[in-house]
């Protein structure tokens, strides 16, 4: 067990291809630009190399923490303080079939979770302050849980 650095990678980097879609006009890209009223003459005034770039990192920082949502096996390898080649790790990981729940649809669970859990209120409580419509949230908060769902599966299916 270790830190997959590709897998966090892969999944920070799926942030920008559902966000690609979702936000995509024909999608939700026109709801969101209505009810926070950007504008495309606003959004060309952007630089969206570094908008692009700063979203890729804070993808990463999220997807980072996502593998100890997802991966259930981070318990039990910091009780063995991180040592892979322990006996007692070796045989709990064996007995307790723990490998079995490294799938990309387990991770998508968890990552639902994650999304609907933690994003969404996240989103909900800072569209409550800047005086957003429940449309808003269901379209930010949203496209968090299925980012969320689909970074999960993605950090807990490459083992």
């Amino acid at each position: 067990m270790e830190f997959n650095f590709v897998a966090i990678l892969l999944a920070a980097f799926s942030s920008l291809v559902v966000g690609f879609i979702w936000y995509n006009p024909k999608v939700f890209g026109t709801v969101w630009m209505n009810e926070t009223g950007m504008t495309e003459e606003k959004a060309k005034k952007s630089n969206m190399a570094l908008t692009l770039f700063f979203a890729f990192v804070y993808a990463f920082f999220i997807a980072f923490i996502l593998q100890f949502l997802v991966i259930h096996q981070f318990g039990v390898f910091g009780v063995v303080g991180g040592n892979v080649e322990n006996e007692a790790y070796k045989a709990f990981m064996t007995e307790e079939n723990l490998n079995a729940f490294r799938s990309f649809k387990h991770g998508m669970l968890h990552g639902a979770f994650t999304g609907l859990f933690f994003a969404l209120p996240v989103v909900g409580v800072g569209a409550l302050f800047e005086q957003k419509s429940f449309k808003y949230v269901l379209v930010s908060g949203g496209y968090w849980v299925v980012t969320c769902m689909v970074m999960g599966g993605i950090i807990c299916a490459m083992k």
